[in-house]
């Protein structure tokens, strides 16, 4: 059950029955909040200006200081409460910037988080004016949503140019793929994503690209800029079995132990299998990949050819090909297992980014289809507030293997 929220020191003090007698009714009441509302947040101004001039209002420091009050001006803002009128001081420089309620804005704060959040859940520009109109009692245009949610973009190319630590435990990669008007013609695009297990245990995105169709040499830009902006070593990576993505990773990270999903595996070894046969061929492929240890892996995956190589041999034959990268997981103790033998965390990520935007068809541009992408990663990640499980142990065995590489 969620906790209830705890009411600041000072409501109990004022909100005495004595105090609330005055009231005949709760209109009354919402009409004092508002006003309240609007003078606290005028008062806060006041001090900013204080701060901003150095010295408080009357003050003999103030004398010939260079700077002055200048009067006041009447702004009406749109605040979670409502739209209240203010009055906002001046100085005689003209050099006071309001954080509280920046120059032209008619927003506060709150407001817009509300707007870009409600934008990342994939609400049309339409339904977010509906709903603030309908929960905050007025009206919000067409053109200030647009131009809040277009004030995203700057936080976008900040993120995506952020340094990044020089040591990763694990990245998974994985690419999702949105429907974007190009050209006339709608096509489809990859959303390039990197998520990084950082030295204190917690997930972080490193980054997200857009490209066409996934391919390696996309994957190779992606870690040169990972390596661009201060990776140097990624202890391993767990990806797809793209054709060429080891590569790619061991051209730019030598050392790094480059792991292939095994879910991918399977899922892409099941495919050659006709239906009726499907049941008995994962039955008989589940000692390969929970097998205790590579030798064991290794006469399951025998004993599975015996069984099915001549009439599936593409099935049998993938698990040939890629063994090298499929079983690098065998090599780890079990806690690093469960994180690397799969991309799983990247996947699940993903679906909740398409929750986020499956109202959309398609988008209009590749702009839209990043600042989506964007928004709802970052409100999918405000939950990401702990290290994995088991961290304190995972991190010892990082460390016994990888030693010095870790960077503790």
């Amino acid at each position: 059950m969620k906790k209830k929220k705890e009411s600041h020191p000072v409501v109990n003090q004022v909100l005495t029955p004595e105090f609330l007698k005055q009231f005949k009714d709760s209109g009354e009441l919402n009409s004092f909040m508002e006003d309240l509302y609007a003078r606290a947040m005028e008062q806060m101004i006041e001090g900013e200006l204080d701060g901003h001039l150095g010295y408080s209002k009357h003050s003999p420091e103030g004398v010939n200081s260079g700077n002055s009050r200048n009067g006041k001006t009447s702004k009406k803002v749109k605040t979670t409460m409502g739209e209240v009128e203010l009055s906002v001081p001046r100085d005689r420089n003209s050099t006071f910037e309001p954080v509280l309620i920046p120059k032209r804005s008619r927003t506060v704060e709150g407001i817009e988080e509300i707007v870009i959040s409600l934008y990342a859940r994939g609400m049309s520009v339409r339904d977010i004016e509906l709903q603030i109109r309908d929960i905050y009692g007025y009206t919000i245009s067409d053109a200030t949503i647009s131009n809040i949610t277009a004030k995203v973009q700057s936080h976008i190319t900040e993120w995506q140019s952020q340094p990044l630590s020089s040591v990763y435990f694990v990245v998974w990669m994985d690419g999702i793929v949105f429907k974007v008007r190009h050209n006339g013609k709608v096509i489809n695009k990859t959303i390039y994503l990197a998520v990084g297990l950082n030295s204190e245990g917690f997930k972080e995105v490193l980054g997200m690209w857009l490209g066409e169709n996934e391919s390696a040499s996309f994957w190779m830009s992606v870690l040169t800029d990972l390596r661009a902006r201060g990776v140097e070593d990624i202890l391993i990576t767990s990806t797809d079995n793209l054709k060429g993505f080891t590569e790619a990773i061991v051209s730019v990270f030598p050392q790094s132990i480059t792991q292939i999903c095994v879910v991918h595996q399977i899922r892409n070894a099941s495919r050659y299998v006709v239906w009726k046969d499907k049941k008995q061929f994962a039955a008989d492929l589940k000692p390969v990949y929970t097998a205790a240890n590579r030798d064991l892996a290794w006469a399951a995956l025998e004993a599975l050819e015996e069984t099915w190589g001549k009439k599936y041999p593409h099935a049998v034959k993938s698990w040939r090909a890629n063994w090298n990268e499929l079983s690098h997981f065998f090599d780890f103790p079990l806690e690093i297992r469960t994180l690397i033998y799969t991309t799983n965390i990247i996947e699940n990520l993903n679906g909740k980014i398409r929750k986020y935007t499956k109202v959309k068809m398609s988008f209009p541009d590749d702009a839209s289809v990043i600042k989506s992408v964007f928004l709802a990663l970052r409100e999918i990640t405000r939950k990401w507030t702990m290290p994995i499980r088991n961290w304190n142990l995972v991190v010892n065995q990082f460390i016994n293997i990888f030693g010095e590489r870790c960077k503790i």
